[in-house]
């Protein structure tokens, strides 16, 4: 192998390390389990692998690599293909994100508000970055933030005393 493909090799399997769990977690919300978003990650860095040479930063790669996670799921979502075939989730598998109760309920969230109370609890964005990821503006993202609160705090109130 060449010395090209040896440092590719090396920046994509950092990158996996660094960017994976995050990347599985944000397709995980939107796919639901945890077959479909291993097949997201993989696509994602199929992407990432054709585009290694664009970033400017490492603050750029990481937005880019959520929209291009958000974008993959979102295809998925509406392929025929996935709406045709039934749901796995009935089937027995180990999956570390079930025994999270609130993760759940945020898992049972409209996608519209599960992706931004992702990004801003589970990987730290602002709502201005936020906004910029998924192409709103910020007050729509801070309403959208404060509705989906609103919600979990509904659902969850039966599960745990507070106000």
């Amino acid at each position: 192998m060449n010395e090209v493909s040896l440092r590719t090799d090396e920046i994509i399997s950092q990158d996996l390390d660094h960017y994976g769990n995050m990347l599985l977690r944000l397709a995980y919300s939107y796919m639901k389990n945890m077959y479909d978003a291993e097949d997201v990650v993989q696509e994602v860095f199929i992407q990432l692998l054709k585009n290694i040479e664009i970033f400017e930063s490492d603050d750029h790669k990481k937005h880019w690599l959520i929209c291009v996670a958000r974008n993959i799921c979102k295809n998925k979502l509406k392929s025929a293909w996935f709406k045709k075939h039934v749901e796995l989730t009935e089937m027995e598998y180990y999956d570390e994100y079930k025994d999270s109760s609130v993760l759940n309920k945020v898992m049972e969230l409209p996608l519209k508000y599960r992706e931004i109370i992702y990004l801003y609890y589970y990987e730290d964005y602002t709502t201005v970055k936020i906004a910029s990821i998924i192409g709103k503006k910020e007050s729509t993202v801070r309403s959208l933030l404060s509705r989906g609160r609103n919600i979990l705090k509904k659902e969850l109130k039966e599960e745990y005393d507070f106000e």
